[in-house]
């Protein structure tokens, strides 16, 4: 096989929700890109530019890298491949919720799997990215773009993609300070109450038929949580002024963006408000001294695709 060289575009998701915790995605219009040569030569060659770059690793440890080896092991490729060239441009913030490090793993999937010929399919490429992330829900909308909801039952990944009937842009709020996932989860409880896990159950299902159906009147309510994001809290000054000032302004609700810090405010397209409720939270942050920057997103229908595929020189 002649070497080639992909280019894979990959978009930032947003994870939970609120209700749907560890199960729930979103795709949204915010991409890294990522271009990717396989080499018969050991050896890897690492550039990166744009979010984040000095922070990431340009050697064995890349995130990018290790995915690709991943696939190329599944493969039965590593003897032919032995190297790299890989250069990655970010646009999406790094340890802020927005999914970067699903990002990458899939872009290492996706570009890979092209050179390859496309051996597997996407269902596959979700199984591979969620034995590497150890959950679905970010790799998931990266992966299949639109709303996502995971499953993994006994190791098996399902995902169930769709486009809402219900209109919505998304407006991001970026605060000036990083938050690790392994610190947001080590604020969570083992165990929790019956009437927690009664909670999220019935917000979720409701927030999806809502979406599914297009039934506006009954989003009023479901971004609420009960599992993950009251713990949170403490690591996110004002997080819930934030949300009652996003829903003040217009929007149906908003959530912790993954593990946070990012918070995301679900806004009706047709009340034209994203300003509004930008403005709103960001004063509720700054009235609890943080300074936080809005991110204007829409959903992602495509999800992972290649933006070009060429024999390399």
């Amino acid at each position: 096989m002649s070497e080639r060289t992909v280019r894979v575009r990959v978009p930032a998701t947003s994870a939970n929700l609120g209700p749907g915790f560890d199960a729930f995605g979103i795709a949204c219009t915010l991409y890294n890109e990522t271009t990717l040569t396989l080499t018969r030569a050991p050896g890897v060659e690492i550039t990166a530019r744009g979010e984040g770059a000095s922070h990431i690793p340009a050697d064995e440890r890349n995130i990018v890298w290790k995915s690709v080896r991943y696939l190329l092991e599944r493969a039965g490729c590593n003897d032919e491949f032995r190297g790299a060239k890989i250069h990655m441009n970010n646009r999406i913030p790094l340890s802020r919720g927005l999914g970067s490090s699903a990002t990458a793993i899939v872009a290492g999937l996706k570009a890979a799997n092209a050179i390859l010929d496309n051996r597997f399919n996407r269902h596959e490429l979700l199984q591979f990215a969620t034995d590497i992330e150890g959950h679905p829900d970010n790799v998931a909308p990266a992966i299949y773009g639109g709303f996502t909801v995971n499953t993994v039952t006994n190791g098996v990944v399902d995902c169930f993609s769709f486009l809402p009937r219900i209109f919505m842009r998304f407006v991001v709020m970026v605060p000036n300070f990083y938050l690790s996932t392994k610190s947001a989860r080590q604020v969570l409880p083992v165990e929790i109450p019956m009437k927690d896990a009664i909670f999220n159950i019935s917000h979720a299902g409701m927030m999806v038929a809502a979406l599914a159906r297009g039934a506006e009147k009954f989003l009023d309510h479901a971004f609420e949580d009960a599992l993950h994001q009251n713990y949170r809290a403490e690591l996110i000054p004002g997080m819930f002024d934030v949300f009652a000032a996003a829903k003040r302004a217009g929007a149906y609700g908003a959530a912790l963006s993954g593990a946070g810090p990012c918070l995301i405010a679900f806004v009706p397209e047709r009340r034209r408000c994203t300003d509004a409720v930008a403005d709103a939270m960001r004063a509720a942050f700054r009235d609890h001294g943080v300074q936080a920057r809005p991110l204007f997103l829409r959903l992602d229908t495509k999800g992972a695709h290649i933006v070009n595929d060429k024999s390399a020189n």
